[in-house]
């Protein structure tokens, strides 16, 4: 019972800078959806800040939380299509939060093969956070080894 299991995936993007644009909210919702198979959260600011021209309850992000089979389908999409596609690709680095979850950036949205190049106006990072049960990182990361993450 103390084997340490694949929890949740979160991906996100913040696109407070894309937002200046009217369909880019839409755009990117659009793009989230394909690749991960469900409709993303639209989140909001919390409170106004000034020097971000920044108001409260304004849309600055897009969220989804992947569980069950469909966490598992992208894990395998993103270890063995996705990461091959990512130019200078070498692995990800060994290193987790300290509690037992592993998080890292992507660049580009454009390294799935789910998204249409035609259609993409403007590259959008994401960031993806890998949430396990394991207790401390050595856990987490043979964990993700053994599902098949490409590490260095």
């Amino acid at each position: 019972m103390a084997l340490p299991v694949l929890r949740k995936i979160v991906i996100s993007m913040g696109l407070a800078q894309a937002l200046k644009d009217k369909n880019a909210l839409q755009e990117h919702s659009d793009e989230l959806m394909l690749l991960s198979g469900q409709k993303p959260i639209v989140t909001k600011s919390k409170k106004a800040i000034s020097n971000f021209k920044l108001r409260e309850d304004q849309p600055i992000g897009l969220m989804v939380t992947l569980r069950g089979k469909r966490m598992y389908d992208f894990l395998d999409r993103f270890c063995h299509i996705v990461s091959p596609r990512i130019p200078d690709f070498r692995g990800f680095p060994k290193k987790c939060d300290g509690g037992g979850n592993y998080c890292f950036g992507l660049k580009d949205q454009q390294i799935f093969p789910e998204v249409n190049l035609d259609k993409v106006k403007r590259a959008q990072g994401m960031n993806v956070a890998l949430v396990t049960s394991a207790k401390n990182d050595e856990e987490c990361i043979e964990l993700l080894t053994l599902l098949g993450f490409p590490f260095k």
